[in-house]
């Protein structure tokens, strides 16, 4: 027996050794998969040199012509038109809601129409006061991003996209340091992302910072911006300022809680028409009052990408000096469409400036706005000129700078330069022209600067339109390595190999070591790399090691490519590789989902034919059952939609209550009601058919994840009643308090029930005893079981264990329902749906496996094709719980589902985990494909005494039975090899398949975005679909290595090798 337990405890510690080195090669996998992924975006998503220049009034652009400025204010550029100005950003004001919609009887009035009137009725009837023109936006249409380019006149990078949790300080040239160094005093009121990019430029007495992402807080923010500002106008308080933005958030948040065309977004923009009034009527003569979107929204209320809802915002500036005018006859009235008459939202830099008395900040590329320059009468058009002048001037004298910055050829000027030139000539013309010709001379000159403004915007653009090739190709040539060094991986585990792994580890080591020196050695002397030491170590370490394990799996186990001898396999590699294929193509893109709701009901079809090959009829009933299920499920799943624009109008989203709301319809509600109803019984079901609902399974399943379940229905019930105030509560905040605690109630439930479930219960086991009845005379056999004694036969105690059929897959799935509480939550109740038909989805797969296990033909179970299907499953379920490959349809509002305000770093985990749900799950799950149906098998009579025992031993009891190690073990003779080891194999093969699915993927996207750089759809098609890829593969390479891998299969195969040994 002592010797039974020193074997029991040496193959303990090898099951651990080989989780270890798993977990190690999978860390490195996840390396060469980063570095792959940021190599390729320092070439791929565009940057621009920031230069550190700073325009002052002293010094004017030289390139001006003779005699320009000879009216000029001596104080700096331009004249000062006015001493303070007023600044107010309405987020998300897009220009249609702006304009009066005509009411009629057979048309309904969209709720965002007709609501915020003051500015067009201005801009109409005191023109010269006021004018409102469509503002158009640079995409992405972030609001960080655009605060950038309204403050610095330059374009934003789509580098930019992703730091809208968290801005950088503005270090180059901008309009609010051009502020500061003239002295001017700068209040802000509102939205705290301006602190983030102007940390200490304004004033810390007066300005009012606010949290910007609370989504679901429409009105603390704008209440408390007018709650500071009306103040401040009085005329005894205007002495203390010089200029205020104030920025309101509700229209934004009430389009992504509602959507546009809902109550709130009327209530919201008659509340700025009140505002917008009022600060009117409190204005003095000598200041402008500016107000903005500084984007818009589409149609559900979000923004982030490029469609014309998104960037078509709206510009309006008054004034009672009444100094605007227009430059035709025909333009008095405000455009009726953001089609007419647009203007740039970098425009906006250089006519504030100049309006203001200041320089333009060195980076701008923006244009004067014409009508605020143009004269009352319209006729000044050597005013208009003389501004536009400037304004190129600077941009010649940036990009002159910028160019010798950056080494570029003087010739990449040669069209504005000339367009320049012809500017030059009519100016002198214009100079020495007679009264009578000098209006139209003037207007000819703008006419030619405008066009060099239009030029040079483009330079700009094709200049920041450079992709550093080198690195991209160094990026992609690291992720065809990791798909290399995976593939072989998963050659070599087919062998089973016990050594593969330490081996693996040694080369890995070897081969970084010898790369970090190469990387630094080519730094040093190749003249690319010089520039990015970094980069080159990384790319040596990566190349270096990822080619030294494959040499060596080459040469030691003469492995070749692996040839497929699966029909399966076959079809998974037909999956991966025509996805892979397709992405080429921005149709098969945008119509991705719909792709693979076919590829998985090709599999549920096939996989319902080949149940018929099955000769147990029991197994063919359920291959079938279970196949045909898994179709009907995805085909049910499929209901739920989020079109995106370019889907339109093929498709209709179901996932909201309409396509232009972003809110639940009221019978979406009863979802979350019927799941908690219907899901623990169904996955009860499945653990009755493997006696599996056993020992604590009843518990966590009947009780703490039905309850978890209804309280998610609870929580979105709340919510609804929230947004339609149907209780009629005033204090808002008590119930956003119960609806807060009801959440994170779930998610205590969700993350300390997946502890427990992982790391303290035992499996799902339950002991039964029985008594058998043997004559003592003879020895014979038992002839009956009761449970009583006589006097003539001794009886002797049976124990049998129920539940060892699925004795590892029930306890590990267990940890996989409670963590998805937490994933559930963060969805909308269509998304509860789409995560709850997931689970069915995965149990079904899993039954769909088991009985081939039996098949000696096409195996399912040891083809690639499950660990595809799964991957395929979490991409399918990543549409169907409303999302797209586009910025726009990120739920920014699921940060706040348990949070009043951004906490960090919970805020972006719980997007993240909203966003990747789907990929969450079906990584977690991974494992499942091995454990679940492994028995955990008892010990024979023979090799235990814990089995039978004797009438004199019956006091022992049922739970000594089940834990005592000496009585579990399994004995060497009736297990063959160390059982824990092979499942290590196991799931470090279908874990590879799996990750190998998403770095194929992840390598595919980048190699068509690097392709298609020059394509029409680059940012709008190719380049989110590249950059969702990249990150569910970071993603599920994190949740396969901590989660599934590290954490999961650790103690759930410890777990059950304290029951059943390490055998």
């Amino acid at each position: 027996m002592r010797g039974r337990r020193n074997i029991n405890r040496q193959r303990g510690r090898q099951f651990k050794a080989a989780h270890a080195r798993l977990l190690g090669i999978l860390t490195w996998v996840f390396f060469l998969h980063i570095t792959g992924i940021y190599l390729f975006t320092k070439g791929f998503l565009l940057t621009r040199l920031v230069l550190d220049h700073q325009s002052t009034c002293d010094g004017i652009p030289e390139k001006l012509p003779k005699n320009a400025l000879d009216e000029r204010d001596t104080r700096c550029w331009h004249p000062r038109s006015f001493e303070k100005a007023v600044v107010i950003i309405i987020d998300a004001l897009r220009y249609d809601f702006t304009i009066p919609f005509k009411k009629s009887e057979d048309i309904r009035t969209p709720h965002y129409r007709n609501g915020l009137h003051v500015l067009y009725q201005t801009a109409a009837e005191e023109p010269h006061n006021a004018f409102l023109l469509p503002f158009i936006a640079d995409p992405p249409t972030a609001t960080l991003q655009r605060l950038k380019g309204l403050t610095t006149g330059t374009l934003p990078t789509f580098v930019d996209a992703g730091s809208n949790f968290a801005g950088t300080a503005i270090e180059e040239d901008n309009l609010i340091a051009q502020l500061r160094d003239a002295g001017k005093n700068v209040v802000h009121l509102g939205d705290d992302t301006w602190h983030s990019l102007f940390p200490g430029y304004f004033d810390a007495n007066l300005s009012k910072p606010y949290d910007s992402f609370n989504v679901w807080d429409l009105h603390t923010v704008d209440n408390g911006v007018t709650h500071h500002l009306l103040p401040l106008l009085h005329s005894s308080n205007t002495s203390r300022w010089d200029v205020i933005i104030g920025h309101y958030l509700g229209v934004d948040h009430a389009g992504h809680r509602y959507g546009p065309d809902h109550p709130a977004m009327a209530a919201k923009l008659q509340q700025m028409d009140v505002v917008l009034r009022q600060v009117i009527a409190a204005l003095d003569d000598s200041t402008l009052l500016v107000v903005m979107g500084d984007h818009g929204m589409d149609v559900k209320g979000d923004h982030g990408g490029e469609s014309d809802d998104e960037i078509e915002a709206a510009l309006w500036m008054y004034s009672k000096k009444g100094i605007f005018g227009r430059t035709s006859p025909d333009a008095v009235l405000p455009p009726s469409t953001a089609k007419e008459r647009r203007v740039w939202q970098i425009d906006l830099v250089p006519t504030l400036s100049l309006l203001l008395g200041l320089p333009i900040p060195f980076n701008n590329l923006g244009a004067p706005i014409a009508e605020a320059f143009i004269g009352r009468n319209g006729t000044d058009w050597k005013n208009l000129a003389t501004v536009a002048g400037l304004s190129n001037a600077q941009i010649f004298r940036y990009q002159h700078e910028y160019t010798l910055a950056r080494g570029l050829p003087e010739n990449v000027m040669a069209t504005p330069q000339g367009l320049w030139k012809m500017a030059h000539e009519q100016w002198t013309s214009a100079i020495h022209s007679s009264k009578e010709s000098t209006i139209s001379e003037w207007r000819r000159v703008y006419q030619h600067l405008s066009r060099a403004q239009e030029a040079n915007l483009r330079v700009c653009k094709d200049l920041w339109a450079r992709f550093d090739i080198p690195s991209m190709i160094a990026g992609i040539l690291v992720m065809f390595g990791g798909v290399l060094v995976i593939i072989a991986l998963v050659g070599l585990s087919a062998r089973g190999t016990e050594e593969i792994y330490r081996m693996v580890i040694t080369r890995i080591i070897q081969g970084t070591m010898g790369g970090l020196i190469f990387g630094v050695s080519s730094s040093m002397f190749l003249p690319f790399w010089k520039e990015h030491p970094m980069n080159a170590a990384l790319l040596g370490v990566t190349m270096t090691s990822s080619t030294t394990v494959l040499l060596t799996i080459y040469r030691q186990h003469r492995l070749s490519i692996p040839i497929p001898t699966s029909g399966w396999t076959w079809l998974a590699i037909l999956f991966t590789i025509s996805q892979s294929l397709g992405f080429a193509s921005n149709s098969f893109t945008i119509w991705e989902d719909e792709i693979l709701l076919f590829f998985l009901t090709t599999f549920g079809v096939l996989a319902t034919i080949h149940s018929f090959q099955r000769t147990n009829l029991i197994d063919r009933v359920q291959g079938m059952y279970q196949s045909i299920l898994f179709t009907l499920l995805t085909r049910l799943a499929s209901l739920a939609r989020l079109c995106r624009e370019e889907q339109m109008p093929q498709c209709r989203s179901t996932y909201y209550a309409s396509s232009n709301s972003s809110t639940s319809a009221p019978w979406q509600l009863l979802i979350p009601y019927i799941l908690a109803a219907l899901l623990p019984s169904i996955i009860r079901t499945y653990y009755e058919w493997t006696q599996s609902y056993q020992g604590p399974a009843p518990f966590w399943i009947g009780i703490v994840f039905r309850m978890g379940l209804f309280l998610i229905a609870l929580f979105w019930t709340l919510d609804a009643a929230d947004d339609a105030d149907w209780f009629g509560v005033e204090d808002k905040d008590l119930l956003k308090t119960v609806k807060i605690a009801v959440a994170q109630l779930v998610l205590a439930i969700a993350v300390v029930g997946g502890c427990v479930t992982l790391f303290c219960v035992d499996p799902c086991l339950r002991v039964k005893i029985s008594h058998e009845d043997e004559s003592p005379s003879n020895g014979s056999s038992p002839t009956r079981k009761s449970t009583t004694t006589t006097d003539a036969r001794t009886s002797r105690p049976t124990a049998t264990i129920i539940g060892t059929n699925n004795a590892y897959g029930s306890r590990y799935f267990l940890f996989i329902i409670l963590f998805s509480l937490g994933l559930i939550l963060l969805q909308k109740p269509m998304g509860n749906l789409s995560l709850g038909i997931l689970l069915w989805q995965i149990l079904c797969l899993l039954e769909i496996l088991s009985p081939a296990i039996s098949s000696s033909t096409n195996n399912l179970s040891t083809s690639a094709i499950p660990p595809i299907i799964l991957a395929m499953l979490g991409n399918y379920h990543f549409f169907k719980t409303g999302h797209q490959a586009t910025l726009s349809s990120i739920q920014w509002e699921s940060a706040f589902i348990p949070l009043r305000e951004v906490t960090y770093p919970w805020s972006p985990i719980l997007v993240l985990c909203n966003t990747f749900g789907a990929q969450i799950l079906c990584t977690l799950s991974v494992p499942l494909l091995v454990l679940w149906r492994r028995r955990g098998r008892p010990p024979p009579k023979d090799s235990t005494d814990g089995m039978e025992v004797s009438t004199q031993s019956m006091e022992v009891s049922k739970q000594d039975m089940l834990v005592s190690k000496q009585d579990m073990l399994v004995s060497k003779q009736s297990m063959g090899v160390s059982k824990q080891s092979s499942v290590i194999r196991e799931v470090g093969k279908s874990m590879a398949i799996y990750l190998l699915f998403h770095a194929t993927i992840g390598l595919a996207t980048s190699v068509w975005a690097s392709w298609l750089r020059r394509h029409l759809m680059l940012f709008r098609i190719f380049s989110p679909r590249w950059m969702m890829a990249s990150v569910v593969l970071l993603v599920c390479d994190v949740v396969g290595i901590v989660g599934a891998v590290g954490v999961g299969v650790r103690w759930n195969v410890d777990s059950a090798g304290r029951v059943f040994g390490w055998g």
